[in-house]
């Protein structure tokens, strides 16, 4: 079954270049019209122009498609809503959101300025948050959307000097797994996705004759897939070069320890047993931490009478 947007109307954030523009193309060449969102500015995230996003718009125009630029920051919700109508006013529905717009700025904890912090949370985190918001009842009413989050290794298992960056790739995480609950019965599916490609942020981290292996398009496919129709929920899909993993947030069988007063003790002599990953589970939502725990102490009290 080839995927296939027709009808379908596109938001991509972040995609005046890099990933962000491998995925309006791709959404655009299977018959999206696609909403072009880049500020413009510098990796860091100083700066702003429109010209990026429009470029993009120019190539998907040339190659017979629809498309509108929009260079609003999605650190401003105000600007966000307005992108959002300006798709609606143009198309009339809102099918895609696909959160891709980001910055970087690396140090070691020990030197990071908290305002790098903050900001890195702001544009990651919370522009995905004021483009979910600025949709999320628009998805609603027309009871479809597909909302794609740009999630990342860093966030998933650590990277250092990225402890901003890593902090909120991991928020968006948790940001899915509570929208894909809440948006099920809309049939709003949200899912995150973990690239690894050569962009103008990460290519100095490759070496020279994997460049090509790594080019943003190799990442494309999980986006679309995600994106589409037929998309899962609740997923996290890692891509890169060619390859595509799935990664979970699991929960392990885990120990029955007590709440005595040589509880920590009992801890520290069961941690093995307790991140022992046999027969560990992918949750369903945030209670299933309480049924297995109430699970553990319901057996201890079988056990002892």
């Amino acid at each position: 079954m080839r995927l296939d947007f027709q009808g379908r109307v596109a938001i991509v954030t972040g995609a005046g270049g890099g990933l962000g523009r491998q995925h309006a193309l791709a959404l655009a060449r299977r018959g999206a019209r696609v909403l072009v969102n880049d500020l413009g500015g510098t990796v860091d995230g100083s700066g702003g122009s429109a010209t990026a996003a429009q470029a993009v718009v120019d190539e998907i125009r040339a190659a017979g498609g629809e498309a509108l630029a929009n260079g609003a920051s999605v650190t401003d919700f105000a600007a966000v809503q307005a992108m959002v109508q300006q798709a609606l006013d143009a198309w009339g529905r809102v099918d895609v959101l696909v959160s891709n717009a980001g910055i970087l700025r690396d140090k070691s904890f020990a030197r990071m300025e908290l305002a790098d912090f903050r900001l890195v949370l702001e544009v990651h985190l919370m522009g995905a948050v004021h483009c979910c918001k600025a949709l999320w009842p628009v998805m609603q009413q027309q009871k479809y959307g597909r909302i794609v989050l740009t999630t990342s290794s860093s966030g998933l298992y650590g990277t250092f000097g990225q402890a901003n960056y890593g902090a909120a790739k991991m928020a968006l995480v948790g940001l899915m797994q509570t929208l894909a609950l809440e948006g099920g019965k809309n049939d709003i599916r949200v899912n995150c996705l973990a690239p690894t490609a050569a962009t103008r942020m990460t290519e100095d981290l490759f070496p020279p004759d994997m460049l090509a292996a790594f080019s943003p398009q190799a990442v494309v496919p999980a986006m679309l897939v995600l994106a589409s129709e037929a998309a899962p929920t609740r997923t996290i899909l890692c891509a890169g070069a060619g390859g595509v993993e799935a990664a979970n947030v699991t929960l392990t069988q885990g120990s029955y320890i007590g709440a005595g007063p040589d509880a920590p003790e009992q801890l520290l002599a069961h941690l093995d047993a307790v991140r022992d990953r046999a027969g560990e589970q992918v949750p369903g939502s945030g209670v299933s931490q309480g049924a297995n725990e109430m699970r553990l102490a319901r057996e201890r009290t079988r056990g002892a009478s």
